[in-house]
């Protein structure tokens, strides 16, 4: 009966027709071959579908369509990726989910539900922009290359983790137009944040910015015990475990930076988080945002600059030269797998082809080279600070009230400036309302 009732449906749709009670009740993967449908109707009812079943319905695409996905990647069929590519990516919720397989929600209530309902803590983005688009703000973007796809973190993730993601504004583009038919199209400013919740959707720790897939790993690890740890707690009890763990966490950090510095034959004191935005001042300006990470500063800030009226730098006790240095040291954190080395040569395939193993040289060892290099500043910078809020106990209940103030005073893109930077005041554009529309 129900194999009568699969074979009903699989001749319905591709009958192009539609009966809700039939396709209701038909395998996941009828549902797969229909969520393909050249109706959109019903392809988008096949997409919720799958997309109710979780991970399973990640699966079941997989199952029908995961070798001609293959297939059509080693063969450079960019149209069949980017057709059976988008949707899957709506089932999972995110940009290039082929290379990840990892499903995403993007309601924090079911998140927190599936969490109470696995004993699994939730990994919870923050971005600009949207991931399950491909122009959101760079360090989304590059953690569906280097992290997500990394065979080891997406494991990880899926296994052990509930995974929710959620925009924090749109992430702002400019196009240049060079007048001949040619247009560059960018993004401009913006970063992101990994918070660890509890099963209650309440902040243990967080991963500020783009950090090594292998660093990324260290921390998932220590944080998943934590989380265990400090959900049999509640009230003042969980607070103060929390500000031991954490206050523990800046001494292995200030052990760890002095390691670092002896090794190069630097004596500097531990960098205390960033300038901290202070209530009255001007809002932080686009450049000073965009050179708090190292890695998309170097696709953005040539644009910013170009279109900023003031070069201001972020004043730091260390200068590029002693980060670079300090990166070195940790470059075996940031190494990219065959995974994300395979998802860099099928974003651009005409770039790659016929390169053999030298095809990503020397776009592959310079972006792992940045990733160590915001790796390292992200931990000594921005971790510092998080950490501190931590032990004192600011800000640290509720993740929405923890995310403002890191986007304000770490990342220096206040939700209180709607133009995150880009149009300082006082300035003057000769340009009709001052371009704005």
């Amino acid at each position: 009966m129900r194999l009568n009732r699969s074979l009903s449906a699989v001749m319905l749709v591709c009958a192009g027709l539609f009966i809700e009670p039939v396709f209701a009740q038909t395998p996941l993967q009828v549902l797969a071959r229909a969520a393909i449908s050249e109706s959109s109707s019903e392809s988008a009812k096949a997409i919720a579908a799958l997309r109710a079943q979780g991970a399973k319905g990640i699966e079941a695409f997989l199952e029908v369509y995961g070798s001609e996905l293959q297939r059509s990647q080693l063969q450079g069929n960019r149209s069949q990726m980017q057709r059976l590519g988008s949707v899957l990516d709506a089932i999972c919720q995110q940009r290039d989910c082929y290379a990840s397989r990892l499903y995403w929600h993007t309601d924090l209530e079911q998140a927190k539900a599936v969490a109470k309902a696995t004993g699994k803590p939730i990994l919870s983005l923050r971005l600009l922009g949207r991931l399950d688009e491909e122009l959101s703000c760079a360090n989304s973007r590059f953690f569906r290359i280097a992290l997500y796809p990394n065979a080891e973190v997406s494991k990880i993730l899926r296994d052990r983790f509930v995974l929710h993601w959620q925009s924090v504004r749109p992430a702002p583009r400019v196009t240049i137009d060079f007048g001949d038919g040619r247009r560059l199209e960018r993004t401009l400013t913006g970063n992101s944040i990994h918070y660890i919740l509890d099963a209650d959707g309440r902040p243990v720790d967080a991963l500020p910015g783009l950090y090594g897939p292998q660093a990324f790993v260290k921390h998932l690890s220590k944080i998943e015990e934590l989380v265990k740890q400090s959900s049999q707690l509640t009230g003042s009890q969980r607070q103060a475990f929390l500000s031991q763990y954490h206050s523990a966490r800046l001494a292995d950090i200030e052990v760890a930076w002095t390691a670092d510095l002896s090794k190069l034959g630097i004596s500097l004191p531990l960098p205390v988080g960033v300038n901290n935005l202070q209530p009255g001042s001007n809002p932080p300006t686009a450049l000073e945002a965009g050179e708090l990470a190292m890695s998309k500063s170097r696709i953005e800030l040539p644009i910013v600059r170009a279109i900023s009226p003031t070069l201001q730098t972020l004043p730091t006790v260390m200068d590029d030269a002693k980060w670079a240095k300090l990166a070195e040291l940790h470059a075996a954190d940031a190494r990219l797998d065959a995974n994300s080395q395979a998802l860099m040569r099928s974003k651009n395939p005409q770039a790659y082809a016929g390169k053999g193993e030298n095809a990503l040289v020397p776009v592959l060892p310079n972006f792992e080279q940045a990733i160590a290099l915001d790796t390292v500043r992200n931990e000594y910078l921005f971790h510092t600070q998080i950490h501190e809020w931590f032990v004192r106990g600011e800000s640290t209940d509720d993740v929405a009230t923890l995310n403002e103030r890191v986007y304000a005073e770490l990342f220096l893109t206040p939700s209180s400036d709607p133009w995150l930077g880009l149009f300082p005041a006082g300035t003057y554009t000769g340009i009709e309302n001052d371009g704005i529309k």
